[in-house]
């Protein structure tokens, strides 16, 4: 490994700057729904609420992000007791979803990424966007969790219109509809496109690719998601540091990207 990856590698072992992100992600989360789940929406400008629609569904991806580098053990390297209960914590906000069979979900991609025994692949037949979205939620809305987790949500929503009283249009936008667009961004930004068969077919051993957005918009696209190659290649590496992945494998990465 080069010494320009050594460098991001070695700030992993500050055990404050990844529960720093997720304390910060997670915070706002939390705050943007108090401030918005009992706003009088009939009194707001359509732009207004566009824009807090848009928000929410970007801080309620960063709790699966949150999650995800959980998964990696880059949340706190230094604990991992402290590391999986943030994962906890985030997927239970994110959709009362259960950590240990995501993170057993997981390391199944990473293992076969794009084929048969990948858990997010397409089953060979619905390649396209809308059917292999749906295919990759019904993997993951099925089973006993997927009871569980849809009672969860059923008494929550319950819970804020009865006992809150928040209003249903509120908690329309401001929570189950940022829940559906996130699914939408994460899938598309990190499943999707890094995964889809190319041209030619695949052309490294991820079988990913990566986009070729700036920092700022790889940013707001997904938490730089979208450096997929270089996430595979060095999955260590939590979200924030991807970008400083790029250029420093110039091969592999270049044919991650054809």
């Amino acid at each position: 490994m080069s010494k320009s990856f050594m460098r991001p590698t070695a700030e992993l072992r500050n055990r404050y700057v990844g529960l720093l992100w997720a304390g910060t992600i997670v915070a706002a989360w939390c705050l943007s729904a108090v401030s918005l789940f009992w706003l009088p929406v009939h009194k707001l400008p359509i732009p207004a609420i566009a824009g807090a629609v848009l928000l929410r569904t970007f801080l309620h991806t960063g709790l699966f992000i949150t999650a995800h580098d959980a998964m990696h053990r880059s949340v706190c390297t230094t604990n991992h007791r402290l590391n999986d209960l943030v994962g906890r914590l985030a997927v239970a906000l994110y959709a009362f979803l259960p950590y240990r069979e995501l993170l057993v979900k997981h390391q199944q991609h990473h293992r076969a990424p794009a084929t048969a025994s990948d858990p997010d692949y397409h089953d060979g037949r619905h390649t396209g966007f809308g059917q292999w979205y749906l295919n990759f939620m019904q993997e993951y809305m099925a089973g006993e969790h997927a009871v569980r987790q849809l009672v969860a949500l059923a008494l929550l929503c319950v819970g804020c219109l009865w006992l809150l009283a928040v209003p249903a249009i509120n908690l329309l936008l401001f929570w189950l509809l940022p829940l559906v667009l996130s699914s939408v961004q994460l899938f598309y930004f990190g499943t999707y496109l890094p995964h889809r068969r190319p041209h030619g077919g695949y052309h490294n051993r991820h079988r990913a690719t990566s986009n070729r957005l700036c920092t700022f918009w790889s940013f707001i696209s997904c938490y730089h998601f979208g450096y997929h190659w270089e996430h595979h290649e060095y999955p260590q590496v939590p979200w924030y540091h991807l970008p400083s992945l790029l250029g420093a494998a110039p091969r592999q990465q270049s044919a991650a990207r054809s």
